[in-house]
């Protein structure tokens, strides 16, 4: 019997804290467990009681990644419950948010967490100053970050745990001058983006395994916030259903729940955005990302990371369409007399669907309500995915604990788990018999 045994206790490059545990026998996985250790911090439980109007603010925290995606899907939530339409210019205030959200956090991750894999560095700023290809690399990450948190601050507040954004609209809107400068950002970091996307469309890492994917997506155009939620199944559901197509499936090694679709694992995240709803993304983005978009739709796990970088480009496109296209003007908050009932927040976060469901009391405050993250739905696709990855490792000969952990902590970044939402990682015990 041969037998690895790995225990890493810590690693950066990824948010949050989990574990992995692989079982290889006679070069076949029988057991692979991803492990998110930090999930249970019970926001659903402390939603009970508290004013409808306070939950937007609240299920931020969940995250401080992407607490924008949170605001965003509950106040859904909390609308549905209150019976109120938002004005098409809040809509638009909305996609501007979720746009300036999705900028900032696909450049966090592919530039601080995942370039430095491809150029074998511990990390984005051991990158060389000195050498043009890497100086250029770290002028464009912080570039187009800063991009993405201006648009985020001017439209909603801040970039993370948004001010501005409320149930029934906004409180607060930018003036000529901040929307001028958020065009003209956005226009200078374009050329950027195009270079990232080439970064990631050549980049060296490949594995292939199939599985299904989902997404909620407009009818028209590419969004992260309205539209049905689709799957490559070719099955379509409103929002209001999306308990009819996930299942959840308790891990008792997990704290975080598990989700299948169907019986079967599934992902979601910007692959499978891109890969169900490419057609859809902006002219002008299909226009430069015709060659990468080529390798669409794909079941290269490591494309996600290239989604990423083409969705960076697609919302510099429709921002700059929005901001130059529409008058931003002042309006009142819409305000609706409460009532019992029932809200649901669906959304595209960076890392994939987001559920919200509020239930509120005629008096205003939360009866009950439950939130469904990214992280929890790709963990299933995320073990078996590590499981087959070992297995072909092993089947090449490979037994070397460092290079068998660098290889899987690769494969799981390239999902973008916000384990802060779902938990920290990555603590890998090995077992090859």
């Amino acid at each position: 019997m041969h037998m690895i045994n790995i225990e890493l206790e810590q690693i950066t490059k990824i948010e949050g804290d989990g574990a992995m545990s692989i079982t290889i026998e006679d070069g076949r996985c029988t057991s692979a467990k991803f492990k998110i250790e930090e999930y249970k911090r019970f926001f659903t439980e402390a939603m009970k009681g508290k004013s409808i109007l306070a939950i937007p603010s609240h299920l931020s925290r969940i995250c401080g990644t992407c607490s924008n995606a949170h605001i965003m899907a509950a106040i859904e939530a909390c609308e549905m419950a209150l019976d109120i339409e938002p004005t098409e210019q809040t809509k638009m205030l909305r996609a501007l948010t979720m746009h300036g959200l999705t900028i900032r956090d696909h450049a966090l991750h592919l530039y601080l967490f995942c370039m430095p894999d491809i150029y074998e560095k511990d990390a984005f700023l051991d990158f060389d100053e000195n050498d043009p290809h890497e100086h250029q690399l770290l002028h464009d990450g912080f570039a187009i970050k800063s991009a993405g948190n201006f648009l985020a601050t001017i439209i909603a507040g801040r970039s993370v745990h948004a001010m501005f954004p409320t149930i029934g609209g906004f409180i607060k809107f930018p003036d000529d001058a901040q929307v001028s400068e958020a065009i003209e950002k956005l226009k200078g970091v374009r050329e950027a983006s195009l270079r990232l996307v080439t970064e990631f469309m050549n980049a060296p890492f490949h594995f292939d395994r199939k599985t299904d994917y989902m997404a909620l997506l407009p009818d028209e155009g590419y969004g992260y916030i309205n539209g049905k939620i689709r799957t490559s199944k070719g099955d379509v559901y409103d929002e209001k259903l999306y308990r009819e197509l996930v299942e959840h499936v308790v891990l008792p090694y997990s704290q975080a729940s598990a989700y299948k679709y169907k019986g079967d694992p599934y992902m979601v995240g910007a692959l499978a955005r891109m890969n169900i709803a490419k057609d859809k993304l902006h002219p002008k983005t299909k226009e430069s990302c015709a060659e990468a978009l080529a390798l669409f739709p794909s079941t290269d796990i490591f494309h996600n990371n290239l989604a990423q970088a083409i969705e960076i480009v697609h919302s510099i496109d429709e921002s700059i369409d929005l901001l130059t296209k529409n008058k931003i003007e002042k309006e009142d908050v819409i305000k609706k007399p409460y009532r019992e009932a029932t809200g649901i927040g669906v959304i595209e976060a960076p890392r994939g669907a987001l559920y919200h469901k509020v239930h509120v009391g005629d008096d205003g405050k939360v009866i009950d309500g439950e939130v469904i993250v990214p992280t929890g739905q790709n963990q299933i696709n995320i073990e078996e995915d590590c499981g087959r990855l070992v297995e072909q490792m092993v089947a090449q000969g490979i037994d070397d604990k460092e290079k068998i952990t660098w290889e899987i902590e690769k494969l799981i970044r390239a999902y973008d788990p916000c384990l802060s939402c779902g938990a920290h990682f990555l603590k890998l015990d090995l077992k090859v018999t």
